[in-house]
């Protein structure tokens, strides 16, 4: 059979790599500086790349099951996503935390089912985003769509507990942006905390705020309510 994957690897030897040459040895020489940290899910249907139309450089990419953010106190252990996002934000001082979950995830459906015995870490790192399971007797689309949205904006509140990401929040020299990517419509839906719901990009006038509401370090957090009726309720 043919090596399919070693095939590929050539054709970018030979066809992709020669048209970006230059950039990529630029990249080497000065070093990367990346604007945005992404952290999306694992899903192979989700292409960063693709989605923001950014080359080569642009985007520090974070993958996992469900787009997960690990508590900074690492009560779940060691996890490089908790490593990238001190890297991304101390190291490489980017301005844009993006959270993308998407439609028809996996991870979401798997907070309501059984997870195989055998995948102890799966059934671990699936709790991150327990929290936004909705208690429903019955699962339709309308429940899984909004727990997919719902697990966003739970792992931008679990991003506020990282001390460099509040201390830049509060500064103003970073922005948190939550994104759920509809697959099937190829449209990306960005969460308003003015609004308290997500909105579809192409309805929207930014890319994304929040959430963000000031309080001390031992106060509750406000919860985020959905109080758009034009937007998925949360």
């Amino acid at each position: 059979m043919p090596d399919d994957l070693l095939q590929r690897l050539q054709r970018f030897h030979t066809d992709a790599f020669p048209q970006h040459r230059s950039h990529f040895r630029l990249l080497v020489d000065d070093g990367q500086h990346p604007l945005t940290l992404f952290i999306g899910c694992s899903d192979s249907r989700l292409v960063p790349y693709l989605l923001t139309g950014a080359g080569p450089g642009e985007l520090f990419l974070v993958r996992n099951v469900g787009a997960f953010v690990p508590p900074h106190d690492q009560s779940q252990g060691f996890h490089g996503t908790a490593a990238a996002i001190e890297f991304a934000v101390l190291n490489l001082q980017v301005q844009r935390i993006v959270v993308c979950g998407h439609s028809h995830c996996g991870a979401i459906r798997a907070l309501y089912g059984d997870v195989p015995a055998e995948a102890k870490n799966l059934a671990q790192w699936l709790e991150l985003g327990r929290e936004a399971a909705l208690p429903v007797a019955e699962l339709g689309l309308d429940v899984l769509r909004r727990t997919e949205q719902r697990a966003v904006v739970l792992q931008l509140e679990r991003l506020m507990d990282y001390p460099m990401v509040r201390q830049r929040v509060e500064a103003g020299t970073l922005a948190l942006h939550g994104w759920h990517y509809v697959i099937e419509d190829g449209e990306v839906h960005v969460f308003d905390v003015q609004r308290g719901g997500f909105v579809p990009a192409a309805q929207a006038d930014n890319a994304g705020t929040g959430p963000y509401v000031p309080h001390e370090p031992n106060e509750p957090r406000a919860p985020v309510l959905c109080t758009d009726e034009e937007s998925t309720r949360l």
